[in-house]
């Protein structure tokens, strides 16, 4: 799980389905934070399922306070899922799969 000022809860519990067959567990670091993976998962599903909806702020068209941005498509074409993936910016979170030790920087892009 994972707690920091980002978006990210620490509701204590995993919020993947318990009955799904899963690859190895991996370890991940977002913000700084260790998160629990599965070989196999998606950046975006290890994300969700640790409780980050929140990947970036934008601004509104029509406010100058910033609006929090996460998972729109889930399939690549929005582009709304953007972070930094082991130093290589603008990596889309729903169309890469997790490696062991991989570092996620989210609000960069």
């Amino acid at each position: 799980m994972c707690t920091n000022s980002k978006g990210c809860k620490n509701t204590g519990q995993d919020l993947r389905i318990a009955s799904v067959l899963r690859g190895k567990k991996i370890s991940l670091k977002v913000d700084g934070n260790q998160v629990i993976a599965y070989e196999g998962e998606t950046v975006h599903a290890a994300l969700t399922a640790a409780g980050i909806r929140r990947l970036k702020d934008s601004k509104s068209i029509d406010s100058e306070k910033p609006g929090s941005r996460g998972i729109f498509c889930g399939m690549g074409i929005c582009y709304e899922c953007l972070v930094t993936i082991d130093h290589v910016q603008d990596q889309r979170a729903c169309m890469t799969f997790v490696e062991d030790q991989m570092e996620i920087i989210t609000n960069e892009s």
